[in-house]
């Protein structure tokens, strides 16, 4: 079986966050393989690399001494920020305020951790702050904000939650897991200089471009990574403060591979060839009739029945749905204007 199988084409992927890691990332990856950035005492060089990984990401995120590491992906990111906001806090019954369009991870963050989730609804596919501040109490370890929705690619307004979680002495965690590569070049308030925000979810494996899995998490203060912290006598180091223990260090090495590489003028270059496709793709939509949302960052989704929306991927599209049912494409690196021509060209056929 595996001697025929044959990985994913990405030739009419439209949905999905993950993309074609850079040459140089799958270099990186394929090198440092065998690596445990786990046993940082063992294997010294990729430890380094890990440092400097999370050097660029601050970098990116506007965090001059960040700290951090390169986690699995997204779902351990914002699980973390949820077990530190949970551990430094002296509530019995601990709670965490986010907008209703927040990932899934949250919920199982709630799960594993044994923390209330309270989700406040939207305005116009952003945080409500008035719903948002109904819902924190003295219990409050966390608010939530996003920066780049996975449904709809929109950005909450960050410093206003900031604002909201400083008047219960909770954390500010923002999830920038998809957006955080886009962010920079944009004119919204989203980061640590933006705002006190205290920790931060930004992957590398999505629009970054390294292999997966590389996701981040990033905080404001070493002291706040030490609440994850467990002892490990039997290694060489003495302590560890990752979810994981045993990880590979291909997803370190291809971080810093394609920031390395990428940058910040490969990513600008990206963004404004992403977000023109986006609004070219929104317009032709918007010309056939079709109700669409955005777009704010490089992701549209348009009104399009859900039967043809089968149909599309009968033709080997791979579109998915938001939960309103719109249909939803992100227009990630691997995404041109090619593409998206014989997308809509197809979908002219229905």
């Amino acid at each position: 079986m595996l001697q025929r199988a044959e990985p994913q084409d990405f030739e009419r992927v439209l949905s999905s966050m993950c993309t074609v890691p850079h040459p140089s990332a799958r270099e990186a990856a394929e090198r440092f393989l065998a690596t445990n950035p786990g046993d940082p005492g063992t294997y010294e060089t990729v430890a380094d690399l890990e440092r400097e990984a999370v050097d660029y990401l601050g970098d990116i995120t506007g965090l001059s001494d960040p700290a951090g590491y390169v986690a699995s992906g997204g779902t351990e990111a914002n699980l973390q920020a949820i077990r530190i906001a949970r551990n430094r806090s002296d509530t019995d019954d601990p709670n965490v305020v986010a907008p209703v369009h927040a990932h899934f991870s949250f919920t199982k963050a709630a799960d594993v951790l044994g923390v209330e989730l309270r989700t406040a609804p939207a305005t116009d596919y952003r945080a409500n702050m008035e719903a948002m501040a109904e819902l924190v109490d003295e219990d409050t370890v966390c608010v939530v904000g996003v920066a780049g929705s996975t449904e709809y690619g929109y950005v909450d307004p960050i410093p206003a939650i900031a604002d909201l979680a400083e008047t219960v002495d909770a954390l500010c965690h923002v999830d920038a897991a998809w957006g955080g590569f886009y962010l920079p070049f944009t004119d919204h308030d989203w980061h640590f200089g933006h705002a006190d925000v205290d920790t931060m979810t930004i992957d590398p494996h999505k629009v970054g471009q390294a292999a997966v899995p590389a996701g981040g998490l990033l905080a404001r203060d070493r002291s706040l990574l030490d609440e994850l912290a467990v002892e490990t006598p039997y290694l060489e180091s003495t302590d560890q403060l990752t979810l994981t223990g045993t990880r590979s260090g291909a997803g370190v090495a291809s971080a810093v591979a394609a920031m390395e590489s990428l940058w910040p003028a490969g990513y600008e270059q990206q963004y404004e060839t992403s977000m023109a496709n986006a609004d070219w793709l929104a317009d032709q939509l918007s010309a056939r009739g079709h109700d669409v949302v955005g777009p704010e960052l490089p992701l549209v989704a348009a009104d399009l029945s859900m039967p043809m929306t089968d149909e599309l991927r009968d033709r080997g599209w791979r579109v998915s749905k938001t939960g309103a049912g719109e249909m939803r494409v992100v227009c990630m690196p691997h995404v041109t204007r090619s593409m998206l021509r014989s997308f809509v060209a197809d979908l002219d056929w229905y």
